[in-house]
């Protein structure tokens, strides 16, 4: 048994390929999309570090060309649950007593093996299957996942040397247990990353994981299964499962070993959950830990002094990068009347440069969205715009085709009603709304910014005036979890900008930072005293 203490080092954050034509990263990034297109892949579930093939298999098909296969998953049942559940709950008798740095060792490997080896392939991965171009590919399901697994070891080391004080004749100290029970992570389809993070973060803290990714998901995430196993990952220790949402939820939350959840996804399933569990608390051995992000309605507010290239540009980005499917995608944008006119014409004739179409080719900025159910309802809210009798009208835009995949323009909207649907209602597509307000009356309607909606994940101010920014900062204090100052609301960078909202939008407990780990670890305080006492009297009970 060693007795030196091993230190994990701040990272760096990985470096952003540029894919830039005639680089050699472009050119491998093309031949691994080639290449898996080339093969219809077979997914199986992995639950025990077996591959379970069920034969119920369901096809995966890339949104922006849905005549093409990609290949099937197996889809699973509510046994599949069960046995993911007893092989994690058996796993966790060894992973647990595992030490730290053979645990975090895993994932340094992981995170090497996804910077090197298996960066283009799982790139191409989420391009064909989640149909991202390459920039958000490389930011998300190489970049983004690589810091996670780096920062997640160095900052768990930082916690594990938090320490008690220990007086003279004692000696405190501090345990870190994983949790007593296994945990249920519940991946979306717009973030490779996220689908990595939720399952690992409680993994390194010695927790064991069952994992279901969203279907539209599974094509990468299989992949990001492939490198852990590599790693050498214990088998049980994650456990993949293609269940439905409601099969998982009815297993789990029932089950006496149920310890945590860590979520990404809507509000509405996240409220469903948490009342589950509610009705099950006394099933379980311990409260559950309760980790959400849910989602948001994400604002751009320009104060009269904001710098019109700026706005413009920002909007451009943060609204229509990866077709707006981002939680943090601006959604609704204030701007003062006195430069509205100016930032609306210039980022409409931006956006008219968006070339949209297959993610094969590198010059479209725009792809697909998701999937059908998504097409229809975005198209209900650009088609209810005709219906709005003078209150909404489309500026740019506006039009969709789900004949070869599911297409939908780039869409803007301009409102005079600061509470139409479209400013309120959690859209998740290429749709901005902007409402234009009388500059002069830029305070009072902060108040509006932060009582339009019931999310509150990310916002951002554009504005040249500092006493301005300090104002609007303290006004719309709860309206965000990430708040930007002249940058738009996406694009947080693990260790940099920590991310979650509150209110609506989840429990705020900030992926890529401390706070996260702490709600996978269960502290037990020790105290040795050197030489116990021998009377229980204290010198105040002696007479005088």
């Amino acid at each position: 048994m060693h007795n030196a203490y091993f230190h994990f080092a701040e990272p760096k954050n990985e470096t952003v390929l540029n894919y830039a034509p005639g680089s050699p990263e472009r050119q491998a990034l093309k031949q691994a999309i080639a290449n898996l297109k080339a093969e219809v892949r077979d997914i199986p579930m992995y639950i025990n570090g077996q591959e379970v093939r069920t034969g119920d298999k369901k096809e995966i098909h890339p949104p922006h060309e849905t005549n093409h296969l990609l290949g099937y998953f197996h889809a699973g049942n509510a046994s599949h649950v069960h046995q993911a559940i007893d092989a994690a709950v058996e796993a966790q008798k060894k992973w647990s007593q595992t030490t730290w740095e053979h645990r975090a060792s895993i994932f340094m490997k992981a995170a090497e093996l996804l910077a090197t080896k298996y960066r283009f392939k799982m790139n191409a991965a989420t391009m064909l299957g989640q149909s991202k171009n390459a920039f958000q590919a490389e930011i998300d399901s190489a970049c983004e996942l690589i810091d996670f697994l780096r920062f997640n070891v160095h900052f768990l080391s930082e916690i594990y040397k938090q320490q008690p004080l220990s007086p003279q004749g004692f000696h405190n100290r501090m345990e870190y247990r994983p949790l007593e029970g296994f945990v249920l992570a519940v991946t979306p389809f717009n973030f490779t990353a996220i689908g990595g993070n939720l399952p690992t973060a409680p993994a390194m803290c010695g927790n064991v994981v069952v994992w279901k990714p969203a279907n539209t998901q599974i094509y990468s995430a299989s992949v990001f299964m492939e490198i852990l196993r590599e790693a050498g990952l214990p088998d049980g220790v994650i456990n993949l499962v293609y269940t439905s949402g409601p099969v998982v939820g009815d297993v789990c939350f029932s089950h006496a070993d149920f310890a945590g959840v860590h979520f990404t996804g809507s509000t509405g399933v996240f409220q469903n959950m948490w009342k589950s569990m509610g009705d099950n608390i006394h099933r379980y051995k311990t409260y559950p830990r309760i980790v959400g992000e849910t989602g948001g309605k994400d604002y751009v507010f320009a104060h009269p002094s904001a710098n019109i290239d700026a706005v413009a540009a920002n909007l451009a980005r943060g609204a229509f990068e990866y077709q707006g499917q981002k939680c943090s995608a601006a959604s609704r944008a204030y701007l003062p009347s006195n430069i509205a006119e100016p930032v609306i014409k210039k980022l409409v004739a931006e956006v008219k440069t968006m070339k949209m179409g297959v993610v094969d080719d590198f010059t479209n900025f725009i792809n697909a969205v998701i999937d059908e159910k998504s097409f229809d309802n975005l198209v209900r809210y650009i088609d209810g715009v005709k219906g709005s009798e003078g209150k909404a009208k489309i500026i740019c835009g506006g039009n969709y085709d789900k004949s070869k995949g599911y297409f939908i323009e780039p869409t803007i909207i301009e409102t005079s009603d600061p509470n139409y649907v479209t400013m309120c209602d959690e859209l998740f597509g290429p749709v901005l709304t902007i409402h234009t307000y009388d500059a002069k009356n830029w305070e009072a309607m902060l108040d509006v910014v932060d009582k339009t909606s019931g999310y509150a994940l990310t916002g951002a101010i554009f504005s040249t005036d500092r006493y301005a920014i300090e104002l609007m900062t303290q006004k719309l204090v709860n309206s965000a979890g990430n708040f930007y100052i002249n940058d738009k609301p996406t694009g947080a960078v693990v260790g940099q900008q920590p991310f979650g909202g509150a209110r609506a939008s989840g429990t705020n407990d900030k992926a890529g930072s401390m706070l996260n780990l702490y709600r996978w670890l269960s502290a037990r305080t020790i105290k040795e005293t050197h030489v116990p006492v021998v009377d229980y009297r204290y010198p105040f009970h002696q007479a005088d």
